[in-house]
């Protein structure tokens, strides 16, 4: 079994990377009926995209909140609320783009393993998963079935994340729109 899905990723080692095999008794051992070697690579890189992908939207994230709270806190205190609400909105766009670009990650990590030819179809498929809409049918070739739970577990804990994000700062946001329009109950609408 050779392992060309990887060839990119060992092209700098001086080594003919389609060489590459594993003994056959290796081959052979499974892990609840699964291959194993197949198993264990889909799962390193699996992990792997995933720590990437949470590093990143965690980088991001904590950057534009800090960013939101340093700035609105600055306006609250000279009563400036319509900038908070301009605030509000910018973050959340840059929010969105953080998650469309996380999608873009997956699909050229999918393209950069081998793993699709076109990037239209990694987009599209990282985009389904990511989203666990599931609107594309599963396009990953054998032994790499289960990258779409990875995918699809990034997707999850990135959107949870942003949705703890983002009750902050709605209530940031109602804070400001209280105390714009006078109402001397913050918690109120």
């Amino acid at each position: 079994m050779t392992l060309s899905p990887l060839i990119p990723i060992f092209a700098e080692i001086p080594m003919a990377a389609e060489n590459i095999s594993f003994p056959q008794p290796a081959l052979q051992t499974t892990v609840l009926g699964i291959p194993a070697i197949p198993l264990i690579t889909d799962i390193f890189f699996g992990i792997l995209g995933l720590i990437i992908i949470l590093v990143f939207h965690g980088s991001l994230i904590n950057h534009i909140i800090m960013r939101f709270d340093r700035r609105v806190n600055r306006n609250l205190e000279l009563g400036q609320y319509n900038r908070v609400f301009v605030h509000f909105y910018v973050s959340f766009f840059f929010i969105a783009l953080v998650h469309i670009i996380e999608i873009i990650l997956w699909s050229m990590f999918l393209l950069g393993l081998g793993l699709m030819d076109d990037a239209i179809q990694a987009l599209l498929f990282a985009g389904s998963c990511y989203t666990t809409v599931g609107f594309v049918a599963d396009v990953l070739p054998v032994g790499w079935k289960s990258l779409a739970f990875f995918i699809a577990f990034t997707g999850l804990f990135s959107l949870a994340w942003t949705t703890s994000v983002m009750i902050g700062m709605t209530n940031t946001y109602k804070a400001a729109w209280n105390l714009k329009y006078g109402q001397d109950d913050l918690s109120s609408s």
